[in-house]
């Protein structure tokens, strides 16, 4: 088998990685017409397609943190290390990584996938949720996000002792993802806990 360093998938690759990452998805948020700049990133994920290399990962990624959860959701582990020291990039620290162990889906491109940016408002469903964005960014246009090839996927993807809804919309374009929603990831793992 490869192993992660022949991948780049290396946690210090992808740490040297990450500034190019972010500059990505500032871009990508200025298509969507979005600042984040005064949002928390709350957390920051990685896609891979073996179950082999999530495993190699997950213990790697722990010499960088401790795991705060990990959770089945969709049918799948999905494991999320809070950093030791979290990680500064441009405008933002992000404490947590979020790892999840493939599903049968295949991604063209393994490594770093989207960042989740809390956007306050307490929203407990897909349409309060929405009516956030809308009220925080009044100049977000969904109609015209088609035509400039960004995807939106609204979810409200629950672990299974999550008491804490956690609705998300994700904009999508050329395998980088933001996505938007009202709690941290600390928040809703707390929730599981009560």
């Amino acid at each position: 088998m490869q192993n992660l360093k022949q991948l780049g998938l290396d946690p210090e690759q992808m740490l040297a990685d990450l500034p190019l990452f972010m500059n990505r998805i500032i871009q990508l948020a200025n298509e969507i017409g979005i600042s984040l700049s005064e949002y928390t990133a709350d957390h920051i994920a990685l896609r891979v397609n073996s179950r082999d290399i999530a495993l190699e990962l997950h213990k790697a990624w722990l010499a960088y943190g401790t795991e705060w959860s990990k959770t089945l959701i969709n049918g799948r582990p999905i494991v999320v290390i809070g950093f030791d020291k979290p990680l500064q990039v441009g405008d933002w620290t992000i404490e947590a990584l979020e790892l999840p162990y493939p599903s049968d889906k295949v991604y063209p491109q393994q490594g770093w996938e989207h960042v989740e940016f809390v956007i306050p408002g307490n929203a407990m469903s897909i349409e309060q949720l929405q009516q956030t964005i809308n009220t925080t960014f009044p100049t977000l246009d969904w109609q015209q996000l088609a035509s400039k090839g960004i995807k939106v996927k609204a979810s409200s993807p629950a672990g299974e002792h999550e008491r804490l809804p956690n609705p998300t919309y994700a904009f999508k374009k050329d395998n980088i993802c933001i996505k938007l929603h009202s709690h941290s990831l600390a928040a809703v793992i707390a929730s599981e806990q009560q």
